[in-house]
């Protein structure tokens, strides 16, 4: 597979909370020349970018980045987002639960997304770096059963970002309906094919366009 060819797998993502206009009007430029696989930016962009870029596929955030917003909030997120034209929805778990104990309530959460998601995609962002093996396993779990699309490693906001080793877990650990995503401090086309060759399906990456391009 070429740097360009992996371009397909990337999920191109601005969510700094600065983000301008400017900025998101060029990642979308550039996910057009460059056939990546979404963009993902703030939902406050999803209209506009909706309008100005019809055929562009457009993956936005839900419950970012801490995740604790309360279920009826994120339900009401979602609801916006694919009105507005997301095809894609990446949701926050609430570690809080996570870390009770509170395994059913996060499964409960997710289940109550994909109702919403429909045939649209959900992928559900676990926050990695602040679980332990066995949170990690749970939450495998608690994705396969409440049929979301996608587990996804990271926000990128939190104290670390994807790592190999929580690949192999997930791989370990899902149902074999749900794919992976790793986010979060992929930096580099190695880091990216690393991450397409263990297994990803998507991989959401800010940098990668612009590596990509410069080798071409």
């Amino acid at each position: 597979m070429t740097d360009l060819e992996m371009l397909s797998y990337v999920d191109h993502t601005v969510l700094k909370a600065v983000a301008s206009w400017e900025e998101v009007k060029e990642l979308c430029k550039e996910a057009v020349e460059y056939k990546t696989a979404s963009v993902c930016i703030p939902p406050c962009y999803i209209k506009r970018v909706h309008e100005e870029f019809p055929t562009l596929n457009i993956c936005t955030v839900v419950g970012f980045p801490l995740g604790y917003s309360v279920t009826e909030s994120k339900v009401l997120e979602t609801k916006k987002a694919i009105l507005d034209g997301a095809s894609e929805v990446d949701m926050v778990i609430n570690l809080a639960d996570v870390k009770n104990g509170e395994y059913g309530k996060v499964e409960e959460e997710i289940r109550e997304l994909k109702k919403e998601t429909g045939d649209k995609i959900l992928k559900v962002i676990i926050e990695t770096c602040y679980l332990t093996e066995e949170e990690k396993i749970a939450m495998c779990q608690a994705v396969t059963a409440a049929k979301a699309d996608y587990i996804k490693t990271s926000t990128g906001f939190g104290t670390a970002g994807a790592t190999l080793q929580d690949i192999e877990l997930f791989k370990a650990n899902i149902g074999p309906d749900v794919k992976i995503k790793a986010a979060g401090g992929v930096r580099t086309l190695e880091d990216l094919r690393a991450y397409i060759e263990a297994g990803c399906s998507r991989v959401g990456a800010s940098a990668a366009v612009k590596l990509a391009a410069k080798k071409v």
